[in-house]
């Protein structure tokens, strides 16, 4: 069964992962890719997420998908409790996650039940595709993406920071471009999608 925990922002409603997912959470385990944030210059957030993860007592590997080899990321990936992809560029990160096949282990983990919890980019990237999100995030940040299909796991598009500042305009004007062509969802920083049981 898919299980998924779909956020803008994972440090502002780690407490509701808690709440949500009805399991003791001391001693798990999370495989933590950062990939999204290394063509971002701000990346604070990176920090903040892993701290939450930290605080609920569960164990942080972090998996950087653009220098690990394929064997060491599907090791990584099947060893630890949880995948958590953070946020940063979308397409730097669609773009890594295509290139070392992290992309077809993460589809098969989430296939056979295992938890992925995503924050902006990394809840982005699981949308059919993910064109709407260039006016929020720099396509040339990724040279080699061939196209900008996403990983098509929901059949719906998260639009994060929805009303968040220093995103209230841009969100804004994605929404009123593309919720006539895309089901578009908006998350605020505080609001979270939990799919599954």
């Amino acid at each position: 069964m898919t299980r998924l925990f779909l956020t803008s922002s994972f440090s502002d409603v780690y407490l509701d992962f808690k709440t949500s997912i009805h399991e003791e959470l001391v001693g798990k385990t999370v495989t933590f890719i950062p990939t999204a944030s290394k063509p971002e210059s701000i990346t604070f957030y990176v920090e903040n997420d892993k701290q939450a993860f930290e605080q609920l007592g569960i164990k942080v590997e972090i998996l950087d998908i653009d220098e690990a080899d394929q064997k060491t990321i599907e090791a990584t990936l099947n060893r630890n409790d949880f995948i958590f992809v953070s946020g940063g560029n979308t397409f730097y990160l669609l773009q890594e996650l295509k290139r070392s096949g992290a992309d077809q282990i993460i589809l098969q983990l989430i296939e056979q039940g295992k938890l992925y919890i995503g924050s902006s980019a990394g809840s982005i990237i699981l949308a059919p595709d993910l064109e709407y999100i260039k006016l929020m995030d720099d396509v040339s940040k990724a040279p080699d993406l061939a196209n900008s299909k996403g990983l098509g796991i929901i059949p719906f598009s998260i639009l994060p920071h929805f009303a968040d500042e220093p995103f209230t305009a841009i969100t804004d004007q994605i929404f009123r471009d593309f919720h006539q062509k895309n089901v578009l969802v908006p998350l605020s920083n505080h609001q979270f999608i939990y799919w599954g049981g």
